[in-house]
């Protein structure tokens, strides 16, 4: 499936549940979707017009909100029918601590604590979106539960990693907290 196919997916997808302007699929896909996708802003407009011309989306006038048509509802089944998209990860952190000799041991231990303290705040951010899907009790609730379950188990475990990892990381070295290459 194609990065274009990925957006129409969102797209469509959020104006399954209700219809929206461009801007409020814009803030659906970041606020509701946002714990397990992202979206590139740019995409979206595009996208939406892109579909309204193929007419898988409607709008009584350019201030009205976008609709799904019967053809969209068809599109979204048979996009999300395809094998998903394996995006290769992209993981600025990783990145940093898999060269953490350059970087030296206290600026890993930074970053790992970091990285502790963004787990230990999605973890809240978590319980507090299961609460609110519960209470809605609408007919999506199952599936939005599953993927905020998911996102609870990769913040445990990003967690556990992040405490793991403090503790094998070695103390520094009085010559290692010096820059390195200086001299």
């Amino acid at each position: 499936m194609a990065r274009r196919s990925q957006t129409e997916v969102a797209v469509l997808g959020a104006l399954s549940v209700a219809p929206m302007t461009g801007y409020a699929v814009r803030e659906a896909i970041r606020d509701v979707l946002g714990h397990f996708w992202s979206e590139s802003f740019g995409q979206i407009y595009p996208t939406l017009a892109g579909l309204e011309e193929r007419g898988y989306v409607r709008r009584a006038d350019r201030a009205a909100p976008f609709e799904l048509t019967g053809e969209g509802v068809a599109r979204l089944r048979e996009l999300l029918a395809e094998p998903p998209q394996r995006v290769p990860p992209r993981n600025g952190v990783m990145l940093r601590l898999f060269f953490g000799r350059q970087l030296g041991p206290e600026a890993c231990r930074a970053l790992l604590l970091e990285a502790k303290a963004d787990a230990e705040r999605q973890l809240a951010e978590f319980a507090a979106l299961r609460a609110a899907v519960a209470g809605e009790g609408g007919p999506d609730t199952p599936y939005s539960l599953i993927t905020i379950s998911a996102g609870v188990h990769t913040a445990r475990a990003a967690l556990a990693w992040a405490e793991e990892s403090l503790a094998a990381l070695p103390e520094a070295t009085p010559s290692e907290l010096e820059q390195p290459g200086a001299d």
